[in-house]
């Protein structure tokens, strides 16, 4: 909103700045006067002035205000740091609102547009930087840069889809002559069925016993000849990058929500129209009992999604647990495919990652259609409010759960498809006789 260069617009600034906030000091009232962006509403306005306020409150103490007004002036990123002490969960209270320091300085002096903390990262020589959880924070604007969303390289498909399974089965008399064929095709060394990485059909968290811990597609079974001709398959981001179902017990309810900003809250409220928060509370179902409606009369605030440099976050706002289910999570963390991750409020864990992805998706085309297909399984993540299920909880399966949901995220599915179109059809028929 502000340049250095453009002295008359500040002083135009400041002029009607000391009627808005006759309060202010000269000094806030100039720190105020760099805010980049517009105010977005009255009350947006007077939060950036209490804000400011706190912050020249806590550096006056330390005589860091003069460092401050210099690197938000200069925008110099070699400066040193403008620290504050850490409050003992992180934030910082201003009003009645809470947030992370550093955020919320970079949002006022750097990225108006700035969503959470997940879309910063800080410079090598900050030595007071958020996530090294030193008893000072470093809340220097240039001292934290956004992330860039890395590039997803192209996967590489055979234009013409070979593979070493016969693409026609012997005529079968019956499904006991079948059966033995396939069961022949096998044991032999020519098919090793790579693990899939995902659950099993109904995804509730039960292993079962063809369940079992991801392994490196590059060992599971012979990649196909390198002198077929191959096509790239790029990846491009969709306009919504998930949606969303809402389930109570086994029934669907309500529309599926579609997402398009980088920051999506679900909660238990009832705001029709919003574009960034999916209200479960306005949904109706006649046959709702009274363990769902109870339950979702605790959903609060829910749980807020991210999606920030090819990764998706889920961050629990809600007074209670959220249980999350991501085979891709699972599989980065070296646990079980099923496994169900308890976030307890306040907390947050990355469930999806696009690079991650990518690499499993560029193994799997070698051995396969079949190998293709099954990843679309990670592409789904399935997440319960208040009560949990798995093997440690009374309820086994999701569907069991009074109120949860189903994430699709459409990038990497869009993706998906276009591989598999470029592959054709599985080599392995099925015919009527199957």
């Amino acid at each position: 909103m502000f340049k250095m260069n453009g002295e008359g617009v500040l002083k135009d600034f400041l002029q009607t700045t000391s009627s808005r906030l006759p309060f202010a000091s000269p000094i806030e009232k100039r720190l105020l006067g760099w805010k980049k962006g517009e105010f977005k509403s009255e009350q947006d306005e007077k939060w950036s002035e209490k804000a400011v306020k706190s912050l020249v409150k806590k550096l006056r103490k330390c005589n860091g205000l003069e460092d401050l007004e210099k690197v938000i002036t200069t925008q110099d990123q070699g400066s040193k740091c403008v620290t504050i002490p850490r409050s003992l969960d992180s934030r910082l209270q201003v009003g009645t609102k809470k947030g992370l320091p550093h955020v919320i300085y970079c949002r006022l002096w750097r990225y108006p547009d700035l969503g959470s903390h997940h879309e910063l990262k800080s410079v090598e020589h900050c030595h007071f930087a958020f996530h090294l959880r030193r008893e000072q924070v470093c809340v220097n604007p240039y001292h934290y840069n956004k992330v860039d969303t890395p590039s997803l390289p192209p996967v590489m498909v055979p234009k013409a889809q070979t593979s070493i399974i016969p693409t026609t089965l012997p005529e079968v008399a019956s499904l006991d002559k079948l059966n033995r064929c396939l069961t022949n095709l096998t044991n032999t060394n020519l098919i090793t069925p790579p693990t899939s990485g995902y659950v099993t059909d109904d995804s509730n968290g039960n292993a079962s016993p063809q369940s079992q811990t991801m392994t490196d597609l590059s060992s599971a079974s012979p990649a196909l000849s390198t002198s077929i001709d191959l096509e790239p398959v790029m990846y491009s981001e969709p306009t919504f990058w998930c949606s969303i179902s809402y389930y109570e017990m086994n029934t669907r309810v309500g529309e599926n929500y579609h997402a398009s900003q980088d920051s999506v809250t679900v909660d238990g409220f009832t705001d029709p129209s919003s574009s960034d928060r999916f209200c479960l509370g306005l949904l109706s179902n006649v046959n709702r009992n009274n363990v769902v409606e109870q339950t979702r009369k605790n959903i609060g605030k829910g749980v807020r999604l991210y999606y920030i440099g090819g990764e998706v976050f889920a961050e629990c706002l809600s007074e209670t647990s959220i249980f999350v289910q991501s085979p891709n999570c699972n599989q980065q963390y070296g646990w079980h495919p099923a496994t169900v991750c308890k976030i307890p409020p306040g907390c947050n864990l990355k469930i999806f990652n696009n690079q991650e992805f990518a690499t499993l998706l560029g193994q799997s085309v070698n051995h396969g259609f079949e190998a293709v297909y099954d990843l679309a399984r990670m592409c789904t993540i399935r997440m319960s409010f208040v009560k949990g299920w798995g093997e440690e909880y009374r309820r086994k399966t999701v569907t069991s759960t009074p109120c949860w949901i189903e994430l699709h995220l459409n990038g990497p599915l869009q993706w998906l498809d276009k591989v598999l179109q470029q592959m054709g059809s599985p080599a392995l028929k099925c015919s009527s006789n199957s």
